[in-house]
C-alpha cells in the first residue's frame, strides 16, 4: 500500500498544496512552524477523519475561510483509491471514496493504515491513562470497525448517562431511567474491553523480542491491560457507584477509566523508570504497531514521522531507520544531518518554507549533496 498524491486546498497555513510521494522515504525539511507537520496531519485526517493532535475541524480550516479540502490518491495490492474530504466550519464533514460519499467513518478504515509517530508520543509512558487509552483507540479503530461501532456508541451512552445525572438535581423522579443507560454501558462496554484485552495480548507478542533488541537484551518489556471494571462485574459496579456517581453527576467506573502499565524488568516504568527506560519503551511500542498492522492488515502500513529523530539518540535512531526503510515513510526534520550521519538512502526530498513545499533539487542520485 502507498499514497500516491494528496492535493490540499485551505488546509491549515496551505492556500493549495499538491504533492507527489516516492514509495519509499519522502522527507519534508525546513524550519520549525513552517508547514511540515501539516502535511502528514493531513495524510492522518484523510485516512482515519481526525487529526492524531485531537483537533477539530474548524481549527485546521485555513484562517478567513469557511471549508478545507483534501484529496488522496492511494494504490493498494494495485488497485487505484481516491479519497476525498471536504472540512466545514459549521457542518459535520464529507467523506467520499472513488467519487461515492460515505455514511460512516468506519467505512474509509481499512483503506490506509497509518502509524504516527511524534515526539509526544516518546511521553506516552510517563503522561497520563488518557493518552494511553488514546492511543488503544486510534489504533484500534483502524483495524477493527465492530470496535469503532462499539466505542463510538459506548461514548454516546456515558454522554448521556452524564447528562442524565446532572439534570437529576432537578428532577429526580427520573433517577429510574439510569437503568436503561447501565444497560447499554454494560453492552458496549463489555465489547470495548474485550477488544482492548485482545489487542494488547498482539501488542505483547510482537514487543517483548523488539524491545530486548532495542535494550541489548538487558529488559525484558510487557504490557498490561489494566480495565477499570471487569466484564463480569461491570453491572454491578455500575449499581453500587450510583449514589456515588449522583452527588458527582458523573460516571465513576467503565472502560473510559482504564489504563496500561509497562513492565520493565518488574518494574512498572510508568512511575519509576527512567526517561531512557520510558523513551525506550515507547518506541518499542510504536515499531510493535506497525508489525502487528502488517500481520492483521496483511500489507505495510504508512509510516508518518514528526521530527522524532532529534529526540532520539545515536542507537534508537539507527534502529528505528534499520527497521522502517522498507516502508513508505514520510518524515519531518528541520535538517538533514541525521541522514547523512547514518548514510540513510533517502527516496524524495521537500523543503517547506512558509507554507510552500518544494523538490528540493541538490537531492541527487540517491544521496544528499550539500
Amino acid at each position: 500500500m502507498i499514497i500516491e498524491s494528496i492535493e490540499l486546498q485551505n488546509y491549515r497555513n496551505y492556500e493549495k498544496l499538491s504533492l507527489n510521494f516516492s514509495p519509499g522515504t519522502n522527507i519534508l525539511y525546513g524550519d520549525n512552524a513552517q508547514g511540515k507537520t501539516n502535511v502528514l496531519e493531513s495524510v492522518y485526517v484523510c485516512s482515519t477523519t481526525k487529526s492524531h493532535r485531537g483537533s477539530k475541524d474548524r481549527e485546521i480550516i485555513r484562517f478567513g475561510q469557511e471549508e478545507s479540502h483534501i484529496k488522496m490518491i492511494v494504490r493498494k495490492q494495485d488497485i487505484p483509491y481516491r479519497i476525498d474530504m471536504h472540512l466545514k466550519k459549521n457542518k459535520a464533514k464529507g467523506v467520499a471514496v472513488n467519487g461515492i460519499p460515505i455514511r460512516k467513518a468506519s467505512e474509509l478504515f481499512g483503506i490506509v493504515n497509518v502509524v504516527f509517530f511524534s515526539p509526544e508520543d516518546l511521553n506516552i509512558i510517563k503522561n497520563g491513562p488518557s493518552e494511553r487509552r488514546r492511543f488503544i483507540d486510534l489504533e484500534l479503530c483502524q483495524l477493527n470497525k465492530l470496535y469503532v461501532h462499539a466505542l463510538v456508541q459506548y461514548n454516546k451512552v456515558v454522554a448521556q448517562r452524564n447528562k442524565l445525572l446532572k439534570e437529576l438535581a432537578f428532577r429526580p423522579e427520573y433517577e429510574e431511567t439510569l437503568d436503561v443507560w447501565d444497560k447499554q454501558m454494560v453492552q458496549y462496554g463489555s465489547q470495548v474491553i474485550r477488544y482492548r484485552q485482545q489487542f494488547i495480548e498482539q501488542l505483547n507478542e510482537i514487543i517483548f523480542h523488539i524491545h530486548s533488541q532495542l535494550s541489548g537484551k538487558e529488559e525484558t518489556l510487557k504490557i498490561f491491560y489494566e480495565p477499570n471494571v471487569t466484564m463480569d462485574q461491570m453491572e454491578q459496579m455500575l449499581a453500587k457507584n450510583r449514589e456515588s456517581d449522583l452527588r458527582q453527576k458523573t460516571t465513576g467506573a467503565g472502560p473510559h477509566r482504564d489504563d496500561i502499565s509497562f513492565i520493565v524488568n518488574e518494574i512498572d516504568i510508568r512511575k519509576f523508570g527512567s526517561q531512557g527506560q520510558q523513551r525506550t519503551a515507547a518506541l518499542s511500542l510504536k515499531l510493535a504497531e506497525i508489525q502487528l498492522v502488517k500481520h492483521l492488515s496483511d500489507d505495510d502500513p504508512i509510516l508518518l514521522l514528526d521530527d522524532v529523530l532529534s529526540e532520539l539518540d545515536g542507537n534508537r535512531q539507527e534502529h528505528l531507520l534499520s527497521e522502517i526503510h522498507h516502508i513508505q515513510t514520510m518524515i519531518t526534520c528541520t535538517g538533514l544531518e541525521d541522514f547523512l550521519t547514518h548514510g540513510f538512502p533517502i527516496d524524495k526530498i521537500y523543503k517547506v518554507v512558509k507554507g510552500t513545499v518544494a523538490d528540493d533539487d541538490s537531492f541527487l542520485g540517491g544521496k544528499y549533496e550539500r
